[in-house]
């Protein structure tokens, strides 16, 4: 630990504003999860089906799906289904709203 120069401190602030950095820690709370993390870092090139990413990341379909779906209801990424194939979804990120993000996220370490 190091000794600080006391006359180089800024005075005291007896009622500093409380940051609002709730849509980061969302963002960084969802991040958080390995596997939900490996779905970004996957999407990141592209539309790729769920069957897709549970090979890629082993981990059973079902259990993909429920990570996918926190990452649509934050925004983070997007399904669509191609005309003809009923059966398979395939995920994009939505790239204005992972951009925003990483924008919220730089702010609060920058």
């Amino acid at each position: 630990m190091t000794d600080l120069d006391v006359a180089a401190l800024p005075p005291l602030r007896l009622e500093p504003n409380q940051p609002d950095v709730e849509s980061q820690v969302t963002v960084a709370a969802l991040l958080a999860d390995p596997v939900r993390a490996g779905i970004m870092a996957l999407l990141r090139d592209g539309p790729v089906c769920v069957c897709e990413l549970a090979a890629a990341l082993e981990e059973r379909q079902n259990n993909i799906s429920n990570h996918l779906a926190r990452l649509r209801d934050a925004g983070l990424v997007r399904a669509t289904r191609p005309v003809g194939d009923a059966r398979r979804s395939y995920y994009e990120r939505d790239e204005a709203a992972c951009a925003a993000a990483a924008r919220d996220l730089e702010g609060l370490l920058k």
